[in-house]
């Protein structure tokens, strides 16, 4: 998407991330768990040359739409970024790490992107383009920033929901290991594009599945296409994906202490029940 980034915090937290070139990147960052379940589109990535729209097109699932170059002649039908996608056409911007990352959560998570835009039309079709509902702000910082992780043991979900952040991380290090709560999906494409600069402390914008279902992605499509999850930026729970053992290095009791980034939780805030 090019609407704004949602959902990251890295150094002074105030300048718009700009993406390193091609060149400038080492392929080494792409074994980052950020990435875990997009082996199969990593030489897209790595590969010498960017991928270009027909090369795109071919990995895409026959059911999904196709990528199109955002150019002049194609914005100057003005119609919404989203309304395009749902006749069948993504615009992409060529040579772009934040579009190409899209893609690859296109090509990975089609059924969830598909729900997102149906989404979104749907609240564009009610406001029109001049505003923004609370809904259609969540969708879009679930599409940049979003994380679906799956909970087994609720007592890690009350440390979660109280930003008790040493007791979820260092204390429980073991549970993240053994599955008591688990990264199912990286769903935002602007936290793979960050990720090109190794050791940002990033924020991801999670929906929560409880116990263990056989699809924790699908819980999260159906939700989204009910209407029944990403009503409001406020369902989405902050997760210091840097706190996640083995995601950083350096993860003493001390560094979980940085109360600018592991943030203390704000009076008054209450999460929703997981899925």
């Amino acid at each position: 998407m090019t609407a704004p980034i949602a959902g990251i915090r890295a150094g002074d937290g105030r300048r718009r991330f700009i993406a390193p070139l091609r060149g400038q990147v080492e392929a080494g960052c792409f074994r980052h768990p950020v990435f875990d379940g997009y082996g199969d589109y990593l030489d897209l990535l790595t590969a010498a040359r960017w991928p270009d729209i027909e090369t795109l097109n071919a990995r895409m699932p026959a059911s999904g739409p196709h990528f199109v170059r955002q150019d002049a002649t194609l914005l100057a039908d003005g119609l919404h970024y989203e309304a395009r996608i749902a006749q069948g056409r993504i615009a992409t911007r060529p040579e772009n790490w934040h579009d190409l990352f899209n893609a690859m959560v296109w090509m990975r998570h089609l059924a969830l992107k598909h729900a997102l835009n149906q989404q979104q039309c749907r609240h564009i079709a009610r406001m029109g383009t001049s505003e923004r509902s609370p809904a259609q702000q969540a969708l879009t910082q679930f599409d940049e920033a979003g994380v679906i992780v799956q909970v087994r043991d609720p007592v890690l979900l009350d440390l979660w929901d109280r930003h008790d952040w040493v007791a979820l991380f260092h204390a429980n290090a073991g549970r993240w290991r053994n599955g008591g709560i688990a990264v199912a999906a990286v769903a935002g494409h602007a936290l793979m594009e960050q990720m090109l600069m190794p050791g940002r402390l990033l924020v991801g914008k999670c929906l929560v599945v409880q116990g263990d279902p056989a699809d924790c992605v699908a819980r999260v499509v159906e939700a989204i296409s009910a209407g029944a999850a990403l009503a409001t930026p406020a369902e989405l729970r902050p997760l210091p994906l840097a706190g996640i053992p083995g995601w950083h290095a350096g993860q003493s009791e001390a560094f979980y202490a940085q109360a600018d980034y592991f943030r203390p939780l704000r009076e008054g805030r209450v999460y929703p029940q997981p899925l």
